[in-house]
C-alpha cells in the first residue's frame, strides 16, 4: 500500500471544495469511500479535521492517505498515428489556458459505452506536459467543429460558468438539410423532452412536457433536392439542430437517428455516409483577458467537395 501523501494547494485549485479534490485525485474510489475517509479525519488540511464542503485555499497542506482500491484491467488503449496526426492539424487556437480544436466526425468527445479513447483522453495521451486536460462542453460525436480544452481549472470554471449563462456565447453550425428550407423559417421554438426507444436508443422528441429549446436559422443556399443552413442555437438541449431541423420537416441529411426515408434516400445518391452537422463557429470571451475570441473550423474536405459538387449542378442546370 502507497504511503501518506503530503500535497501543497496550488493556486489554480483554490477554491475548490475538498470532496470533489479527492474525487478527482482517486478517479476509481467510490464517491462512498471518499466521505468516509472525510468523515473519519483521514484527510486533514494543515494538520486539522476539515468537513466535505471546505474550500481549498493556494498553500494549503492537504493530507491524503493511502487508500486500497480494487484492481481494474488497465486501459492500455493509445491514439493511431493517424490520429495523433489529425488531433495535431486540428488545433485552431492555443495559449496557456485553452487550446480550441475542430473535433473530426466519428470521435467522439469522451470514452465510455464502449469507446475505449475520445478526444479528450487522446489529447491527454498526446500531451503528456499538460498538468489539467478538460473539456469545456461537448459535441455529438457524429458532429465535427470546434471544441474547447482547458489547460487550467481555472479556464475550465470561468468558461463553464459563461457556457452556463449563456449571453456571451455564440455557437453557429451549418447542416445540409433534406428539401427546400423556406427563407422565412428563421426561428423554432418548441420544447424538447429526452426519452428511449424500444431499441434502448436515447432519443430526443418534441413534446409539450419538455424543456424549452430555441434555434435561429438561415439559409444559405437552396439546391435541387437539399438546402444548405445556418443554425444558431439560443438553447443547448441534447440533439436540438437535429430535432429542430426534423420539426420544420428538413431533416438534416446523413442523420441515422432522426431523418426521413426520403432524405435517407437523397443522401445515398449523394454519397453522403455521414451526419452533415458542422461546429463552424464559436465566440466566446476569453477565460482570462476578458476578449472575445472567435474561433472558425473550416469544414472537413469530403462536405467541402459535396457542397462544391451541388453547387456545380446547380450551376450547370441553370446555364
Amino acid at each position: 500500500m502507497a504511503n501518506v501523501e503530503l500535497y501543497e494547494v496550488e493556486e489554480d485549485r483554490a477554491g475548490q471544495r475538498i470532496d470533489n479534490f479527492l474525487i478527482g485525485h482517486w478517479k476509481s474510489v467510490p464517491k462512498s469511500r471518499v466521505y468516509r475517509v472525510l468523515r473519519k479525519g483521514e484527510v486533514r488540511v494543515n494538520g486539522k479535521r476539515v468537513k466535505p464542503e471546505y474550500r481549498l485555499e493556494a498553500q494549503d497542506t492537504v493530507r491524503i492517505p493511502p487508500v486500497r482500491i480494487a484492481e481494474k484491467p488497465v486501459n492500455t488503449a493509445i491514439p493511431s498515428q493517424s490520429l495523433r496526426h489529425q488531433l495535431d492539424k486540428a488545433i485552431l487556437y492555443e495559449d496557456d489556458v485553452l487550446v480550441a480544436l475542430n473535433k473530426p466526425h466519428g470521435l467522439a468527445v469522451h470514452g465510455g459505452s464502449g469507446i475505449s479513447l475520445g478526444l479528450i483522453e487522446s489529447y491527454r495521451i498526446i500531451r503528456p506536459e499538460l498538468k489539467f486536460v478538460e473539456l469545456v462542453h461537448r459535441l455529438d460525436r457524429d458532429t465535427s467543429g470546434v471544441v474547447l480544452i482547458a489547460k487550467k481549472r481555472s479556464a475550465l470554471k470561468a468558461l463553464q460558468e459563461v457556457f452556463r449563462h449563456k449571453t456571451e456565447v455564440k455557437k453557429v453550425y451549418w447542416c445540409l438539410v433534406h428539401g427546400h428550407w423556406p427563407e422565412d423559417q428563421r426561428f423554432i421554438d418548441v420544447p424538447l423532452r429526452k426519452n428511449e426507444a424500444q431499441s434502448g436508443e436515447r432519443m430526443v422528441r418534441v413534446a409539450p412536457d419538455g424543456k424549452p429549446s430555441q434555434t435561429r436559422f438561415r439559409l444559405l443556399k437552396a439546391f435541387a433536392r437539399c438546402s444548405w443552413v445556418e443554425a444558431q442555437p439560443v438553447t443547448g438541449r441534447t440533439h436540438q439542430i437535429r430535432v429542430h431541423t426534423q420539426y420544420a420537416g428538413h431533416p438534416i441529411l446523413g442523420d441515422s437517428k432522426y431523418q426521413s426515408s426520403r432524405a435517407e434516400a437523397v443522401a445515398r445518391e449523394l454519397g453522403l455516409g455521414r451526419l452533415f452537422l458542422h461546429a463552424a463557429q464559436l465566440t466566446v470571451p476569453h477565460p482570462v483577458s476578458g476578449e472575445l475570441l472567435t474561433l472558425k473550423a473550416p469544414l472537413d474536405p469530403v462536405l467541402e467537395r459535396l457542397l462544391t459538387s451541388l453547387a456545380e449542378t446547380k450551376a450547370n442546370n441553370a446555364s
